[in-house]
């Protein structure tokens, strides 16, 4: 086994042949209400 990693594909790697793509945010904040609520459970419990 060799310990250095084989780095011969990521020096062919062209940075400008990527497409460009949009990102989008999925994983919205909890609302103040939501937090609320949340905590009057845990506090019940």
């Amino acid at each position: 086994m060799c310990d250095k990693p084989n780095l011969s594909e990521v020096e062919k790697f062209h940075k400008k042949k990527m497409k460009k793509t949009n990102t989008e945010e999925k994983n919205t904040l909890p609302s103040k209400e939501t937090i609320e609520q949340e905590m009057e459970f845990v506090k019940s419990s």
